[in-house]
């Protein structure tokens, strides 16, 4: 059995996740253009992910089924489980460019005359190397300790800044959200709860009790939270147009050298280990969806990593986006992550299967509020994917803002009401 320390680094996987280039970039735009004032929305979201990633760890346990299985055999529609499998890999394999291109920026900052392609060839070669050597449970510790180390020279970076005691905890603890800020809220819920990890964690609790899991996975997600607040801290250097170059040199210029190289390494490390992580949740994905369970040697399971590794390897090196394909990825995933978080409503609650082990009250509550903002960032996406097909711009305010406002209540309700009749025909049965 794991030592609670190992299995803490274990489930630092999770982290490494969600903290990739696209946090990195949020986070410090937050801070670059409003200081301190958006810290509760990761406070929020760092909630909000430990509440959906114990959920479907706990389906997992509790049932002895992949997510995919339990989804499957709780809604008898494996169209339903293919469709959200396919969509996650869509959004793995889209993104995965960016992930090893951000690993790569990192680098660069301190490594200097050296091509993106070769920076990329060699990045794809180690992830590669990495999961083809590795079991899953080598992997997750390789990765967690990892992101330790990111964690390390983030906050490190954070904490040598001059910090505005009253402005941060003003921003953590008070919420503030006004029209130049309300997309960049979402954002930063939408790169902290990613629809990947939630099966990728469902994939790791395989073997775990329900305590384990909570004992290593809650306070690896809480690491996760203040890592990425120490990201916004540092981005508030920067007033202005953010850049990881232009952040770079402002941390130089205020900080000297090694602050540089800091956060150089930081960024790297988000990068790399999101570049690992996307490719293995891809494949458990997948997997999770498959009415077989191959092994993770085997290649029907490598194959998967391996088709997200090369579509970033080759977006990487003739350093093209896929625009098209992140475009309907973007769509996709907009509805996956509220589709999820619904889903996983449902399920904790199913009394007849999770038994003593249902949602609380407490639980109800947060989670239904998850689903109310997810929902908003769902609905946004799908939204911007629409307009930038049409060759308009996306603006979160007036009309577009009530009719996201109203979708994302009905989902709620629909909800609520779908809870409540369950509940009571769990009681009548009973009863009767």
């Amino acid at each position: 059995m794991k030592s609670k320390f190992w299995n803490f680094i274990f489930w630092l996987v999770i982290a490494a996740a969600f903290i990739g280039p696209g946090t990195v970039t949020t986070a410090a735009s937050a801070g670059a253009n409003h200081q301190y004032q958006l810290l509760w929305a990761l406070l929020f979201s760092t909630g909000a992910c430990i509440v959906l990633q114990e959920a479907a760890a706990r389906v997992s346990i509790v049932t002895g089924q992949s997510l995919g299985g339990a989804i499957q055999s709780r809604f008898k529609s494996p169209g339903l489980v293919w469709f959200i499998a396919i969509a996650v890999f869509l959004g793995c394999a889209a993104y995965e460019a960016g992930n090893i291109l951000g690993a790569i920026s990192g680098l660069a900052l301190i490594v200097t005359g050296i091509p993106t392609w070769v920076f990329t060839v060699i990045i794809v070669a180690v992830a590669a190397t990495v999961l083809l050597i590795g079991n899953i449970n080598t992997v997750a510790n390789l990765l967690g300790v990892i992101v330790a180390l990111m964690g390390i020279a983030f906050l490190y970076a954070a904490l040598s800044l001059k910090i505005d005691a009253s402005a941060f905890f003003i921003g953590l603890l008070v919420p503030s959200i006004n029209e130049e800020s309300a997309l960049l809220t979402l954002g930063l819920v939408g790169t902290t709860i990613v629809p990947y990890n939630i099966f990728l964690g469902s994939g790791l609790a395989k073997g775990q009790t329900i305590n384990q899991m909570r004992s290593g996975m809650i306070p690896s997600i809480i690491l996760g939270g203040i890592i990425s607040m120490a990201v916004l801290v540092v981005g508030t250097s920067l007033v202005g147009d953010f850049g990881f170059g232009n952040l770079f040199q402002k941390l130089v210029e205020n900080h000297g050298a090694f602050m540089g190289v800091v956060f150089g390494i930081g960024l790297f490390a988000a990068g790399f280990t999101s570049s690992i992580t996307a490719a293995l949740a891809g494949a458990i994905t997948i997997k999770s969806a498959g009415a077989s369970q191959p092994d993770e040697k085997s290649w029907k399971f490598r194959r998967v990593w391996i088709l997200v590794l090369l579509t970033g390897l080759v977006f990487g090196v003739i350093n093209l986006k896929p625009i098209p394909v992140i475009i309907l990825a973007q769509a996709a995933n907009g509805l996956i992550l509220p589709l999820l978080a619904f889903i996983l409503w449902m399920m904790v609650n199913q009394r007849t299967i999770m038994k003593e082990h249902q949602n609380s009250l407490l639980l109800n509550v947060f989670m239904g509020i998850t689903v109310f903002v997810t929902a908003m960032l769902g609905f946004i996406n799908v939204f911007k994917a629409t307009f930038s097909v049409i060759g308009e711009q996306f603006v979160f305010n007036g009309a577009t803002r009530s009719i996201i406002l109203m979708l994302a209540g009905l989902t709620l309700l629909y909800g609520i009401v779908k809870i409540h009749k369950e509940q009571m025909a769990y009681v009548d049965h009973n009863c009767d």
